[in-house]
Formats: structure tokens, sequence, C-alpha cells
């Protein structure tokens, strides 16, 4: 039986990058996927790819109208939520993001992003799930656990997503609503957001990606789709005992 049939799931960003390759894993789970983006034209066009099982609503994350909408059209449709995949999120504008040298400009368009949209998606999901149950999976980075330096309020903003998962979870645990709410971390991965960290980082983006490869002990940078498959875990009941944790997708990474 596929891990995820009879499932409804809304997933953001799910236009591009690891938000598609997991809405296009759980479609081959067996679960009905709601595609959101704020690109229109990508979103879409992954709907489209995947076919019936899929719809896309146009979604401003930061926007909480538009979450009561997303919510809203997503039980009328389909009678049910039962996993939210908070994905969407931005790297930043292309100001520096050093402790020295960063604006609260930038600071504040990331978490609104990065920060806010996660929040009012938990928010949403937990009054849609709470009568039957569900799994909220938040998209944090390893730059929420080890110090990015370059990238100051992009790794804050995901340290935020870290510690609101947690908090997520012992709230809906202590309610007796039965919501998980666990996070993901991923390393760097070859997506475009991939690429615009490399090229933010060093100033020659080709040898900085061999140098992240080296210090990889899998020695490779990782696929969208192993993300998904570590998103698609914790939505699933195989993961019905796991809650409140952060599950690290960087090929080792950092544990060096």
């Amino acid at each position: 039986m596929a891990r995820l049939a009879d499932k409804v799931a809304i997933v953001t960003g799910g236009g591009l990058g690891i938000g598609k390759a997991t809405a296009k894993k759980f479609a081959t789970e067996g679960a009905t996927v709601v595609v959101t983006d704020v690109n229109a034209n990508a979103g879409r066009g992954v709907a489209e790819e995947i076919g019936e099982s899929a719809v896309f609503l146009g979604h401003d994350v930061t926007d909480e109208s538009e979450w009561e909408a997303v919510m809203k059209e997503t039980v009328d449709r389909f009678g049910k939520v039962d996993i939210l995949v908070n994905n969407a999120g931005i790297l930043g504008t292309g100001a520096p993001q050093s402790p020295e040298d960063l604006s609260l400009d930038e600071v504040h368009a990331i978490s609104k992003v990065n920060v806010d949209g996660v929040l009012l998606g938990c928010k949403h999901a937990i009054r849609a799930m709470k009568d039957r149950g569900g799994a909220i999976v938040n998209l944090s980075s390893i730059a929420g656990i080890y110090a990015v330096p370059a990238l100051v309020p992009y790794g804050a903003s995901k340290g935020a997503v870290r510690q609101l998962t947690k908090s997520v979870a012992a709230y809906c645990g202590k309610q007796g609503y039965g919501i998980r709410c666990n996070s993901v971390h991923p390393g760097i991965i070859e997506t475009a957001m991939g690429e615009t960290v490399l090229n933010f980082i060093f100033d020659d983006p080709e040898q900085g990606r061999e140098e992240r490869r080296q210090g990889i002990p899998l020695g490779r940078l990782g696929q969208a789709e192993d993300i998904a498959n570590a998103v698609c875990y914790l939505a699933s009941d195989e993961a019905s005992f796991v809650n409140g944790a952060e599950l690290v997708v960087d090929g080792g990474q950092i544990i060096q």
C-alpha cells in the first residue's frame, strides 16, 4: 500500500527544487497534493505534471489571509488536511548577511518569509487538523544548527524554524490534538537555491562546490529527492512516534 494513501497534503513553495520533488514524491505515495507557490507558472506546471492527484493554488506565505484561503479551499475540495509541508523560503535578497554588514531590511525580508510564513502555516494547519490529527514538516537547514558567518540572518531564521517546530510539537501534544511537528535540515542541495548559496559564499562557485563535496563524508552534494524522501517519512504513519525531532540530511557534513 502507498505510504500516503488517502492523505491530503499541502506543500508550500511546491513549484521548484525541494518543494517540487516533495510534491511529486507525495503523489507517487498516494497523496492528493495541493501545490502552493507565489510563482504561479512554476506551481501550476508541477500540478499539471503530477496530474489528477494534484491541484495548484497561488499562495504568498507571508499573507495570513492567503493561508486562510488555502486551508478553506483544501478542506472544501477534499474534506480535510492531513499534512502540511512548510517548504517555502528564501536565502535573501542578495544584500550582505555578515554580522558587520547586514541591514535590518535584509533581516526582516528573510524573516518575513522564513519565520512568519512557517508560523502562519503552523497556526492554520493546527486549526484545520486538530479534530483528526495530522503531520507538519518544516524545512529548516543545517544553517539553523551550526554557524554560517556569511549568512547570519538566514541562519537565524532557520534556527527559529527549528525552535518553532519543537514548540508546536509540544503544544499540540499538550492539547491532545494528535498533530506531530518535525523539522528537516538539508545541507547543500543541487537546486537553484543551492547554487545561490555557493555563489554567495564563494568567490569561485565551482571551487566552492568541490570544497563542499570534499567536506561531505558521503562524497557528494545532495539532491532534492534526498530531502523529499526524508519529508515523506516524517509525513507518513511510519513516523507516528517521531515528534519535535530535527532530521539532518546533509551527507554527514556537520558531524565533522
